[in-house]
């Protein structure tokens, strides 16, 4: 297995022809294990997202991974700029498509903003993964993500920057050594202009 920095502006798979899924098996090396398959994302993130996802290489390895996030095992952290005041920390359990879901922030930088009155940089953490949980749980409070044209205020659109959310880390217990795996992919450049992110 490995992780690789999904880009914006790309699906992790389906049927279109430029997908991460398609581009693996030409720029990863492939395992050298028995079992070897061809290299497959083991999770999702949105086509807007940027960020750490999860590879596998082998097939006992794709089926570990995916046992793993089925027992909600493998623990994973995000960073979004919203817009608005919030409160420094809370949890949103609203359901999605009918379905609970939970989502955990804490507010880690807040500067005032000329266009969208204030701008906070939150950490999230998902403790269930519906689709687009995260966006929506923040728009459901009044607080959305910073570019989402699809649950964002009309008003408040900011065209051509891209949305500001970004899978930060990646915690889980390797299937196979049994030793804790911690990965993280820094944020992006857009995000540091923003704030001062030499705490993170």
């Amino acid at each position: 297995m490995t992780a690789i920095h999904k880009p914006a502006g790309i699906l992790v798979s389906g049927n279109s022809f430029k997908t991460i899924a398609h581009a693996l098996p030409q720029n990863l090396q492939p395992s050298n294990l028995p079992d070897a398959t061809i290299p497959q994302p083991v999770h999702r993130l949105d086509y807007a997202t940027t960020g750490i996802l999860l590879i596998g290489k082998t097939s006992s390895s794709i089926r570990a991974l995916n046992r793993l996030f089925e027992a909600k095992a493998i623990e994973k952290t995000y960073f979004a700029v919203t817009i608005g005041e919030m409160q420094h920390n809370g949890q949103v359990t609203s359901d999605i498509d009918g379905k609970p879901s939970h989502s955990n922030y804490t507010v880690v930088d807040s500067v005032p903003s000329e266009r969208f009155d204030r701008l906070n940089l939150v950490k999230l953490d998902p403790r269930t993964g519906r689709r687009h949980q995260l966006r929506k749980h923040l728009s459901t409070i009044g607080n959305p993500i910073l570019g989402d044209k699809t649950y964002g205020q009309e008003d408040l659109i900011l065209m051509g920057k891209g949305l500001y959310l970004h899978a930060f880390s990646i915690k889980f217990t390797h299937p196979f050594t049994h030793k804790e795996v911690y990965l993280k992919d820094k944020l992006p450049e857009r995000f540091q202009k923003l704030f001062a992110t030499s705490k993170l």
